[in-house]
């Protein structure tokens, strides 16, 4: 099954990887296992993921590269929203944006899933409240379009600050660490 990964730089795989070979060379050392798709890949072998990941952008200019991920693909994971938040920009308008991806993938008949959002370790109060504000309304998309959640945001939570990733599941705070990417491949991502 090729799946299309389509999102933000969760889905990239920074900060240690960029699916552009241009992008890829400004990385000291790249290391495809900052992909949560090369982890996913390596327990469900029979899939080929696709990464449409790129680095900064929010959800209306990833809902402009849709048609280029569909391509060829049978299923799509639809991640974003945190460039959103970085930039203060309403919530709303991001959980629009995500939904109208989602939903123009079933019209055209592919198996479609969504990512939530994760915590930001370097965010502000202002940013914590927005994610769990979008996280509320990525679930009502996926309940609503009854699509997979998939849940980036718990399975890098630390359990004791909830607004943060562990500190083993990032290295920036901005980004999951190999291990993160690792433990979103492994337990968060399911088979749309």
């Amino acid at each position: 099954m090729i799946i299309a990964t389509l999102g933000d730089s969760i889905t990239a795989g920074s900060p240690l990887w960029d699916p552009d070979p241009a992008r890829r060379t400004g990385i000291g050392r790249p290391d495809e296992r900052s992909q949560w798709q090369w982890w996913a890949a390596q327990i469900q072998p029979q899939l080929s993921f696709r990464n449409y990941g790129v680095y900064g952008e929010r959800t209306d200019e990833i809902a402009l590269r849709l048609n280029e991920a569909l391509h060829g693909a049978e299923a799509l994971v639809v991640q974003g929203g945190i460039n959103d938040v970085v930039q203060g920009r309403p919530v709303e308008d991001a959980a629009r944006n995500l939904a109208g991806m989602v939903e123009r993938g079933l019209r055209l008949g592919f198996r479609v899933a969504l990512a939530d959002v994760l915590p930001w370790n370097n965010g502000d109060a202002r940013a914590s409240e927005d994610i769990a504000r979008l996280n509320e309304l990525v679930r009502s998309i996926a309940e609503g379009l009854g699509v997979p959640l998939y849940p980036f945001h718990d399975t890098l939570a630390d359990p004791e600050q909830p607004h943060r990733m562990r500190s083993e599941g990032t290295d920036d705070g901005d980004h999951p660490s190999v291990e993160g990417h690792r433990l979103l491949g492994e337990r968060a991502f399911r088979v749309p």
